[in-house]
C-alpha cells in the first residue's frame, strides 16, 4: 500500500506570480511615461471627434442661420413690391369696373325696354303723365317732346283726359320711343329712357360706391 510522503518546509515550492506591467513603458533608461491603453484611446478619439462635430454644427448652424435669414428677407422685400404693384392700381380699376358694369346694365336695360315698348308702346302716356305731375301749378307755355311714333298715342291719351289743349306735343326724333322731355317757361324734366336708366344706375351703382367709401374707412 502506498504512502502520501508529506513534504517538508525544505521541499516547499514557491507559488510564482507574474508581475503587473499594464500601463509601464520600458525605456533604455530604466524609467518611462504610462502609455495609454486602447479604451482610453478609443475614448479620446470619441472626445476629439464629439469637439470637432459640435465646433463644426454651430459653425454651420450659424451660418446656415445668416443664409436663411438674407433669403427670407429678399423673399419679403419682393413680396412687398409684387404687393405695392398689384394694389396701386386698384382703385381706379374698381371705379373702372363698376363703370363698366353700369354700361353694360344700361345697354341691356335700354334694350329690354325698347323690346317691351314695341309691344305695349301706351306705356309712355303713364311716363308723360307722371312727369307733368312734377311741374309746379299753373305752369303756362308747356311743350312735350316725344319721340314721332309716341305723338299720336299720347295726343289721344291727352285728349281723352282733356288736356290736349293745355300742353304742347313736339315730335323729335332724338328722344327714345318710351321717354319724353317736358319743358315750360321755368322748368325742364328729362324724363327720357336714357335719363331714367341712369338715375336708376346711379342710385344703385352710387350707393355701392358710397358702402365701399364707409368700409373702407
Amino acid at each position: 500500500m502506498s504512502q502520501l510522503v508529506n513534504p517538508g518546509p525544505e521541499d516547499e515550492v514557491a507559488r510564482f506570480e507574474f508581475p503587473n506591467v499594464e500601463g509601464v513603458l520600458v525605456g533604455d533608461g530604466g524609467g518611462g511615461a504610462g502609455m495609454p491603453t486602447a479604451r482610453q484611446i478609443e475614448q479620446m478619439h470619441r472626445e476629439a471627434w464629439e469637439e470637432g462635430y459640435a465646433s463644426g454644427e454651430a459653425e454651420g448652424y450659424a451660418a446656415g442661420e445668416q443664409r436663411g435669414a438674407a433669403a427670407v428677407r429678399q423673399r419679403v422685400e419682393l413680396l412687398d413690391g409684387v404687393l405695392r404693384d398689384l394694389t396701386a392700381p386698384l382703385a381706379t380699376l374698381d371705379e373702372a369696373v363698376v363703370d363698366s358694369v353700369a354700361e353694360l346694365a344700361l345697354l341691356i336695360a335700354r334694350h329690354l325696354v325698347r323690346r317691351e315698348l314695341k309691344v305695349t308702346p301706351g306705356e309712355v302716356v303713364g311716363v308723360v303723365r307722371e312727369t307733368l305731375r312734377h311741374l309746379p301749378v299753373a305752369t303756362r307755355g308747356t311743350a312735350i317732346h316725344l319721340n314721332p311714333e309716341d305723338v299720336e298715342i299720347v295726343r289721344g291719351a291727352l285728349a281723352l283726359g282733356g288736356d290736349d289743349v293745355a300742353y304742347r306735343l313736339e315730335p323729335d326724333p332724338l328722344v327714345t320711343r318710351g321717354g319724353c322731355i317736358v319743358e315750360s317757361e321755368t322748368s325742364r324734366i328729362d324724363a327720357s329712357v336714357e335719363a331714367r336708366l341712369a338715375a336708376i344706375a346711379s342710385k344703385m351703382f352710387g350707393g355701392e360706391r358710397e358702402s365701399d367709401r364707409a368700409g373702407g374707412s
